[in-house]
């Protein structure tokens, strides 16, 4: 077994830890506290090829694989996970359910501007009465001539208001239950389609969140995404990828838990010595380091299976529950060893904490990414 990074990937790390820590951990601070969305970075990023990594050369991207992909959304979060969250969604479940299932046609009018960077993509499944029942939706597709007629809200939306398309979900056989759900996809400046005023949100403050609504849109019948009907599991499979990209952004916080730790542990001083040097905090220290060292195996690890083809299922609701719950944690530990200082806002390890909460919400809670992996288990 070979857990040495290929030199293809390590370049990319190089590459994307240079520009997260030059240009973006230095207006972290900023977007979090003003709520301000990165689009100067986001640009950046789009010209620096990063939202096409893990797409192939034919649609615009790089065919850098998702290991790669996943490399680069560790370090862009571990400078910003407002940052982290949008290039996740974008590549993932945005532009993920397109490369999965699109047609050609379908991939070079959508996918190829986003692998590109020249648009955002969102994805809207999640509804205010079908979050984790996700077989609950109520937004509606009605085949009229040669349209199909959306109606509906989508709510918690990433890249809401920034997005040129969105994958969206909706019921087209009521009869059917899950197997009654389609997927499309819907330009957002299709007449009816709107966007709410963005959530308060208690971290990712950044990141653009709100709610979709649908009232009479009409997208051509070719926009559907696959067969109709196929959508329940379509989003299955995209959300299998986006749990990976969602472990990854959890390692990256950890990580930025841990380096600001490490640091603060060296230059604070108590009874006459550096904190670091108490073996109370070497021992948080040092399990914050373990976990988040596993944290990034386990993720790697669901990437390379992707990559390769392999059944991921499991290892990605492994990953994603673990990484996530260790993000937290270490955000915990981080507090705990600054003391005081730790939760105020001049040091960033409180807006680590409310950060990484959402690590364990979205995409699959940590009690639904249990219930994934048990029934892969066969239970």
């Amino acid at each position: 077994m070979d857990f040495i990074l290929e030199d293809e990937h390590k370049q990319i790390w190089k590459m994307v830890n240079s520009f997260a820590q030059n240009e973006i951990a230095p207006k972290a601070e900023d977007i979090d506290h003003e709520g301000k969305f990165p689009t100067e970075i986001i640009e950046q990023m789009g010209e620096l090829g990063l939202f096409g990594l893990p797409f192939d050369e034919e649609y615009g991207g790089a065919s850098a694989g998702y290991l790669s992909y996943a490399i680069a959304v560790e370090e862009v979060s571990r400078a910003c996970a407002s940052t982290g969250i949008t290039y996740a969604a974008h590549c993932s479940i945005g532009s993920g359910p397109i490369n999965l299932f699109g047609t050609e046609e379908q991939k070079q009018k959508w996918l190829k501007p986003c692998a590109e960077g020249k648009i955002l993509a969102a994805f809207g499944l999640t509804e205010p009465d079908a979050g984790s029942d996700a077989g609950g939706t109520r937004t509606t597709a009605v085949l009229d001539g040669d349209e199909w007629v959306i109606n509906g809200n989508k709510c918690f939306i990433t890249n809401a208001s920034k997005a040129s398309v969105a994958v969206v979900t909706a019921m087209t056989d009521k009869s059917k239950g899950t197997k009654g759900i389609s997927s499309f996809i819907v330009p957002t400046e299709t007449p009816g389609f709107q966007v709410s005023e963005p959530y308060e949100k208690m971290g990712l403050k950044g990141s653009d969140t709100a709610e979709l609504i649908m009232e009479d849109v009409r997208i051509p019948k070719e926009n559907i995404l696959g067969n109709e009907g196929e959508g329940f599991k379509q989003f299955l499979k995209a959300l299998d990828g986006g749990r990976i990209s969602i472990a990854a952004l959890s390692v990256g916080i950890a990580q930025a838990c841990l380096d600001e730790t490490i640091r603060y542990a060296n230059e604070r001083v108590q009874f006459g010595k550096p904190i670091a040097k108490f073996q109370s905090i070497q021992n948080k220290i040092a399990d914050m380091a373990t976990q988040i060292e596993l944290s990034r195996l386990a993720t790697y690890r669901a990437a390379w299976l992707k990559d390769n083809g392999y059944p991921f299922t499991k290892e990605a609701s492994m990953a994603k529950l673990y990484a996530s719950e260790t993000s937290v944690r270490a955000a915990l530990d981080a507090i705990q060893i600054h003391g005081g200082y730790g939760y105020m806002k001049e040091y960033p390890v409180e807006r680590y904490l409310r950060d990484a909460k959402l690590m364990e919400i979205g995409e699959g809670t940590s009690e639904v990414q249990r219930l994934v992996i048990a029934r892969q288990l066969g239970c």
